[in-house]
């Protein structure tokens, strides 16, 4: 798999993006001040108010997403590249968002892409993947995830050459 393969698989990138919905790297964003006095769901939020986004919240809303807590990545079907309003920003939005969002998400694309290509995986064990999370400011999983891979031949053929 090469990096300009990525872009020509919205799959792969549908479902990097329902794993970012889901499961963000920063479950809030960092801390931000708001600029003048506005009124946000009927609160008046007075100028220099410290915000904290609580991005999980958002991307896990059943107002805004059909069944959230259900990995569906055909929901980004046809918004490849593009943000689904301010419903998901994994990496953060606008001035403050994350500079790394781009390299971030070609890195994760080709990396996913070449451990798909490469390996055939399976569970360790019978019981499904314990996908609780953790305390802390990172989203990170309860129980470590253990798998089991044994490389592809088209991956012993690409290892061999070194």
């Amino acid at each position: 798999m090469d990096e300009s393969d990525v872009n020509k698989l919205p799959y792969l990138q549908s479902i990097i993006s329902e794993t970012l919905r889901m499961y963000p790297p920063g479950p809030v964003l960092i801390p931000h001040e708001s600029s003048e006095e506005c009124i946000v769901a009927g609160h008046t939020v007075p100028r220099g108010t410290t915000l904290l986004v609580n991005l999980w919240a958002i991307q896990n809303d059943p107002n805004l997403w059909v069944d959230p807590r259900k990995f569906i990545p055909e929901r980004f079907d046809g918004l490849e590249g593009t943000r689904d309003g301010f419903k998901l920003m994994p990496f953060g939005s606008g001035r403050r968002g994350c500079p790394g969002e781009g390299l971030a998400m070609r890195v994760v694309g080709l990396t996913l892409g070449a451990l798909i290509q490469c390996f055939d995986w399976e569970r360790v064990g019978e019981e499904m993947v314990d996908m609780s999370e953790g305390p802390g400011l990172t989203l990170h999983k309860l129980q470590p995830l253990e798998a089991k891979c044994r490389p592809r031949s088209v991956a012993l053929k690409f290892i061999s050459q070194f």
